[in-house]
């Protein structure tokens, strides 16, 4: 069963999750990212990222084309974790955004994601990524389990943001192939 804050504070918190979060996902009113969307200088970015594309100069991983095809649903199902997360955190549900953590991402997840068969495909610098990841992630379960006692949420997004850095690493030095 989800916390239910206090009342009165419980939509004031509930707003300030959700408006961290916002502020995470989109930026700071003012900023480029609130602007409005300039869709030539926006093309002209895509371009240029299609020109650089050749010279990707991540480490590629070979794995065995099931290994590969099973590593990369797992790898959306991060995603899909990430913002069932934040939109647990949106909500102010705290303990809901633990468990998510905990599960689908956090170091009891390893088993049902078949972790210990794919490792010996990576490289030791993806592991250790991937480890520390995973690590990430239960640190993030439980800020997430304290913010749902405190209301203080802060600690729990320092923490979704190690996470989710964690990932970025690892995306910005590896690729399958």
């Amino acid at each position: 069963m989800p916390y239910a804050l206090p009342c009165p504070s419980r939509l004031l918190r509930a707003t300030l999750a959700t408006l961290t979060v916002a502020t995470l996902l989109f930026g700071p009113a003012g900023s480029p990212m609130a602007q409005p969307h300039d869709h030539a200088a926006h093309m002209a970015g895509m371009q240029a990222a299609q020109t650089n594309a050749a010279a990707d100069t991540r480490q590629a991983v070979a794995f065995p084309a099931p290994m590969k095809e099973h590593t990369l649903t797992n790898m959306r199902d991060h995603l899909l974790a990430l913002a069932q997360i934040q939109e647990a955190l949106g909500r102010g549900a705290f303990d809901a955004a633990g468990q998510i953590a905990e599960q689908r991402l956090g170091m009891s997840s390893l088993q049902s994601h078949g972790a210990h068969e794919v490792a010996g495909f990576m490289p030791e610098g993806m592991q250790a990524a991937g480890q520390a990841m995973h690590r990430s992630a239960s640190r993030f379960a439980v800020e997430a389990q304290n913010s749902s006692a405190s209301g203080d949420v802060k600690p729990a997004l320092a923490a979704l943001a190690s996470l989710t850095q964690a990932c970025v690493a690892c995306h910005a030095s590896y690729r399958l192939k």
